[in-house]
């Protein structure tokens, strides 16, 4: 090999790498974000509970007392 080829070389091995650095950042960007979207819609979702059902416990119902009364 001549002297030449040795610059052009280095310049493909760096930009390799550059490329692999930026191929992880860009990975690691998008797990942060599409963790972040998920936090957040759980935090919106938590308000708009509804208490429509109003139970008001446990209820000793005939059946329930048949049950009693087999034990």
């Amino acid at each position: 090999m001549s002297e030449q080829n040795k610059p052009i070389h280095n310049e493909t091995n760096q930009s390799r790498r550059q490329l692999l650095k930026n191929i992880g950042l860009t990975v690691a960007a998008g797990a942060v974000a599409a963790g972040t979207t998920t936090v957040a819609q759980a935090a919106a979702d938590k308000p708009e509970e509804k208490n429509e059902s109003k139970t008001t416990g446990y209820r000793e119902t005939q059946h329930v007392r048949d049950y009693y009364e087999t034990l």
